[in-house]
């Protein structure tokens, strides 16, 4: 039997670590689980540890602009090395190759080379898209591959001017992708045979990647072409809706975010923004504005940086003027398109969320730590831990995955 001072400090033990119970969560697919560039995850950093956030391993992959996707202990990313693109797959806790699996000859472009798109891992597959546009399925386990298709051939289109960059995305036993031919901006696959499900869409693909939406009440998914934004009906593949939004170039790239009870759309080079507000009576749908911001004024022109809904503020990378020469991160009322602040000329780079805060990548190679609040831009820390990169971190089971050119760094993000 205990005595009381004992017992009162086995309460306090347990009580303690009780306040400190953080929830993991994987990262399976580009921006997150829910395709926002949110994670559910809490327990991580408060405050900035002397030296940095503690690097756990890092690993040479090769050239690629393709983000890093996690569950549990598999980790994989697209690579080009030797002639060839990759799937490569690493184990998430050491870095250590697991397997690695040939996809197509080597991708060359002006824009860089290598392949674009962030894989997504479910059902047990990889599911990856290569920078001329083939898209496959791999198994998770060993990377044999399960099914392949070489989608502009198939739908007798081409690929985009400066390579396919759309992250598969799995909804309801079918992967789904933007191929931009003729009768096909938009196509989906069955997820284990692949076969063809359906296809719909008549515009471009441009660079982005669809989302799953709950657009007033109902899912849907919404592209971002390279001439428009489309809502679809996932399991039909029923065209509902059209807004067209031309760019030059079809350099729409960021991905749609449902937002203050519409869809928000957004694009860099001096575009702008829209809030789309879609409504439907009688089976038919409606889309219309909310409010617009473009041009010179715009409060938010996303090049290639999907923004972050986080309490009804909006954070995101305000391109300002041709290509973005001037880039400021921002913060905007979701509701109105009103700038409530502005870090001016903090310079391009990506973000994800959790648990309170942005963690941010810069192209000068750095991992920023700023608190997500409308009260003002508030940073705990930054670090420098790659060259240069235009991906977003990865952030999975407490840990932050980041990626160039050349390797991924893994660092521990839990406190």
């Amino acid at each position: 039997m205990l005595h009381t001072r004992s017992l009162r400090w086995a309460l306090l033990i347990v009580l303690a670590a009780t306040c400190q119970v953080s929830s993991a969560a994987d990262w399976p697919q580009f921006l997150g689980p829910n395709r926002n560039g949110i994670s559910a995850e809490t327990g991580l950093i408060e405050a900035w540890p002397t030296g940095g956030l503690p690097e756990i391993w890092r690993s040479q992959v090769g050239v690629g602009m393709s983000g890093v996707a996690v569950v549990g202990d598999l980790a994989v990313t697209l690579t080009q090395t030797d002639g060839q693109q990759w799937c490569l797959a690493l184990d998430a806790k050491t870095g250590r190759n697991r397997w690695k699996a040939a996809l197509a000859p080597a991708y060359e472009n002006q824009m860089g080379d290598g392949p674009r798109a962030t894989p997504t891992i479910a059902d047990g597959r990889v599911f990856v898209y290569t920078g001329e546009g083939i898209l496959s399925a791999l198994s998770a386990d060993n990377g044999k591959l399960l099914w392949s298709h070489d989608l502009p051939k198939q739908f007798g289109g081409k690929p985009a001017d400066y390579g396919m960059a759309c992250s598969p995305l799995v909804v309801g036993g079918v992967v789904v992708v933007q191929v931009g031919a003729p009768q096909a901006t938009v196509a989906a696959f069955d997820v284990a045979s692949g076969k063809a499900a359906w296809n719909v869409g008549e515009d471009g693909c441009g660079y982005s990647s669809p989302a799953l939406l709950n657009v007033r009440g109902t899912q849907q998914i919404v592209a971002f072409s390279g001439g428009s934004a489309l809502g679809i009906a996932p399991t039909a593949g029923k065209l509902l809706w059209r807004y067209p939004f031309e760019t030059d170039y079809e350099c729409n790239t960021a991905t749609p975010v449902a937002a203050a009870g519409g869809v928000l759309i957004s694009s860099g080079e001096n575009h702008g923004s829209a809030l789309l507000s879609v409504t439907s009576a009688g089976g038919a749908f409606d889309v219309g504005e909310q409010w617009t911001s473009f041009g010179a004024k715009s409060t938010l022109r996303s090049e290639w940086q999907t923004p972050i809904l986080l309490d009804g503020y909006l954070y995101g990378f305000d391109n300002v003027g041709s290509a973005g020469p001037v880039t400021h991160l921002t913060c905007v009322d979701a509701k109105t398109g009103e700038r409530v602040w502005q870090k001016t000329r903090f310079g391009k780079g990506n973000l994800i969320a959790a648990d309170g805060k942005l963690f941010i990548s810069t192209m000068n190679g750095e991992l920023v730590v700023a608190r997500a609040t409308p009260e003002g831009y508030q940073e705990l820390g930054r670090q420098e831990l790659l060259d240069s990169t235009r991906q977003a971190p990865s952030l999975a089971n407490g840990f932050l995955y980041l990626r160039d050119n050349r390797e991924i760094v893994c660092v521990k993000a839990a406190r």
